[in-house]
Order: C-alpha cells, then sequence, then structure tokens
C-alpha cells in the first residue's frame, strides 16, 4: 500500500493521525510506515522533515523522512507497534523555512529561464545552505538584475498554487521540469512569473518568502553555482554577518562602515611588515654567515627568527665554508622543527632515509639537499646528526 501524501495538497498541514504499518529496525533507529502523513519525504534536492510521532504512549521522534519503493519511512528513535493509531507533528518552523527556500528558488528560475533560457539543472536544499546550478553563465550584474525582480515578486505577494492536471492538459502546458516525468504530475504555479513540476511543500504566496538573497555565484560545470538564503534563513544568514562585522569592526577599533578602509590599510602595513621582517632575516644570515669559519666537519643551526626561505640561504652559504653537511633546524622542542641539510659530501637522500627510520622524520629531496619537518629534541637532533655524520660538530 502506498503512503498517502498529505504534504502534496496541503503545505501547512502540521498534525494529522494515521495508522502504522511497519516498523523495522535499522541502523540503530527505527523505519517507521503508516498509511498517511504530512511529512515531507527526502525528494527534488530537499530533506525530509523531521518531528514526532505518538501512538500507546510512546513518542518517536523522528529525524527524517525517506520514500522507499512506493512507501515512505519516518526514521524515528524509538518503535511503533503495528496496527496503533498515531499522531504526528512536524517540526513547522523548520518545513516553514524549506517552504520559503524553495519558493524562492522557483521564483528565481523562473525569472532565469523567461529572460535567458537557462535551466536550474541541480537543486540542494540543505540544512545549512541552499545552491542552485544553472545550465548557462550569468554576469554579476545581470544575477543582481534577477535578485532585484525575485523581490519584486516577493513584493508583488502572487499566488502559488498546486495542481494535477490530466494527461491532456499537461501535454498543452508548458512548465519547467528536471526529467521526463510520467503519471500523476504535480505543477506548482507561481501566477504570471514560473510553473514548473515539483513534490516539495511550498507557501501560498510569494509574500511569505520575505527576502531572497543570491550569494557567492561561481562557474560550475559549464554553467554557474549560486548560494541563496530565503525568507528566515536570509534572515539568520544577515545576522550572523552582521555580528562578524561588529567583531571586526571593535577588533580594528573602526565604525562599521569604515572597516574595508581600515582592513586595506591593515593589509598594507602587514605587506610594509613582511618586507621589512625579510630584510631584517636576509640582514642575520649575512651576519651569520660573514661569523662563520671554514670546517673539514659539520655545521649544525638551530633557528628560531628565520622562516624556511631565509633559512635555506643560510644553508646554501655555509656549504660552502663546510666540508662536511649542514643540518639547519627550525623551531622548537615543544612545536617541532623545520629541517633543511645539505652536502658536498655527503648523499643526502641516504641521509634522509635514516633520519626518518631514527627519528620519524617527514621529507626528502635530492643528493644535494633534503628538508621536511621532525618532532623530536634539540639534544636528540644533535646525537643523532654526531652519530650519523661521523665528524666534528661546530
Amino acid at each position: 500500500m502506498l503512503t498517502e501524501k498529505l504534504f502534496e495538497k496541503d503545505s501547512y498541514l502540521k498534525e494529522f493521525t494515521a495508522t502504522v504499518l511497519a516498523c523495522t529496525e535499522a541502523g540503530g533507529e527505527y523505519a517507521i510506515v503508516l498509511d498517511r502523513t504530512a511529512f515531507f519525504c527526502e525528494g527534488g534536492g530537499q530533506y525530509g522533515d523531521g518531528g514526532v510521532l505518538t501512538a500507546d504512549g510512546i513518542t518517536a521522534r523522528v529525524r527524517e523522512t525517506v520514500p522507499r519503493q512506493g512507501e515512505i519511512a519516518h526514521l524515528a528513535d524509538a518503535p511503533l507497534p503495528v496496527g496503533a493509531q498515531v499522531t504526528g507533528k512536524i517540526d513547522f518552523e523548520t518545513r516553514y523555512r524549506n517552504m520559503q527556500n524553495h519558493s524562492g528558488e522557483h521564483v528565481v528560475c523562473g525569472l532565469i529561464h523567461a529572460r535567458y533560457g537557462f535551466d536550474n539543472v541541480g537543486f540542494h536544499l540543505g540544512r545549512d545552505y541552499v545552491s542552485l546550478d544553472i545550465n548557462g553563465v550569468l554576469t554579476p550584474e545581470e544575477l543582481a538584475k534577477i535578485e532585484e525582480d525575485a523581490n519584486g515578486v516577493i513584493y508583488a505577494n502572487v499566488p502559488i498554487t498546486v495542481s494535477f492536471p490530466d494527461e491532456d492538459a499537461l501535454a498543452a502546458m508548458e512548465y519547467r521540469s528536471k526529467k521526463e516525468l510520467t503519471g500523476e504530475v504535480r505543477i506548482v504555479t507561481i501566477e504570471g512569473y514560473d510553473r514548473c513540476a515539483c513534490c516539495a511543500p511550498h507557501v501560498a504566496r510569494t509574500g511569505e518568502i520575505g527576502l531572497i538573497k543570491l550569494l557567492n555565484p561561481m562557474h560550475y560545470k559549464g554553467g554557474i553555482r549560486v548560494f541563496m538564503q530565503c525568507g528566515s534563513s536570509a534572515l539568520r544568514d544577515y545576522n550572523e554577518r552582521q555580528s562578524r562585522i561588529e567583531a571586526i569592526s571593535h577588533l580594528l577599533s573602526a565604525k562599521q562602515e569604515d572597516v574595508v578602509a581600515a582592513v586595506e590599510r591593515m593589509k598594507n602595513e602587514l605587506s610594509e611588515a613582511r618586507q621589512t621582517a625579510s630584510a631584517l632575516r636576509r640582514a642575520l644570515v649575512e651576519e651569520r654567515l660573514a661569523a662563520l669559519t671554514e670546517t673539514a666537519g659539520n655545521t649544525l643551526f638551530f633557528e628560531t627568527a628565520l622562516d624556511v626561505g631565509s633559512l635555506r640561504l643560510l644553508v646554501n652559504g655555509a656549504v660552502e665554508k663546510t666540508g662536511g653537511a649542514v643540518c639547519a633546524f627550525l623551531g622548537s622542542d615543544e612545536a617541532g622543527y623545520s629541517y633543511l641539510m645539505a652536502s658536498r659530501r655527503y648523499p643526502m637522500r641516504t641521509a634522509a632515509k635514516a633520519f626518518r627510520e631514527a627519528l620519524g622524520a617527514k621529507g626528502g629531496g635530492s643528493d644535494e639537499m633534503i628538508q621536511g619537518s621532525v618532532q623530536a629534541t634539540r639534544a636528540s637532533l644533535c646525537a643523532w646528526a654526531n652519530d650519523y655524520f661521523k665528524e666534528e660538530t661546530v
């Protein structure tokens, strides 16, 4: 017996009664099948409803609702007896947010299709974000105009209706659909703006969508992917962004309207500081190399003020004065070390293998130079270098 889909005809039905047809354990939860349900089941890019089912004093919390061979399975945390009469209550706050977002998607995609002939070929209405995949490219200016006009449709507060046209009426009807459909087809119409085959609940009028905001467009599979927020989701997103702006404003000691200029100023200051630090590191390397005497043995460095680039300059310069190996370590016992080792005498690939086996180092390189990272103490690094290269260390 197929589950009767009450949500297809009444998107606002929050509570209903039904009979339990089946209840089976599945992965630590229970798949409860009813003869009828107001819980929307996963489909059309949208996840299924949650809520509660109550029967015989047992309350089963429904995490999600999914389709299974024509039936609808309510995935719950407790079993309900087969044949029991249940009362179902959906999480309508989440349902309504999804209705706003899904209806908003129809408005946006209807406008894009009418204006540019592009289709929505992918839709994801998730718990955290909504995305639309359009099979054509729109410029930022064109998307901004679509957003403006989509909100105009909201202000017009036009009706959104659901119908199940017969085969002849459907054949004569122009509507959007991602795939060829057979059998009974549910058509969602936004008067004057869109007509689309869709299985999901929608709001009754466009004014209920509240707001449409298009975000972060990106090129995707020859078209674009656009992220979107509508209604209460858009309000939540705006509040989160506002909180971040307030935090940035506080950290920068700048008015909110001045944060872009303040960040630009900080970026320039950081760039200048990096250039100064780079010059100081080069000067330090030159000073270290000038003070270095030639040796037939090895040279070890332990550094904290350099970076990997200046450490390489130090090693390259020290090789000219070192007959054995140059081993340079950047870091600390607590944080670990980055290392560079070079030699014109020892094959460094062989040294890298021995270093990995002895101290669990990571990295590699050529016979002339190796580099990587190691979590070890300064004492153990000195001991390994002294033992492996078997030369006097200076």
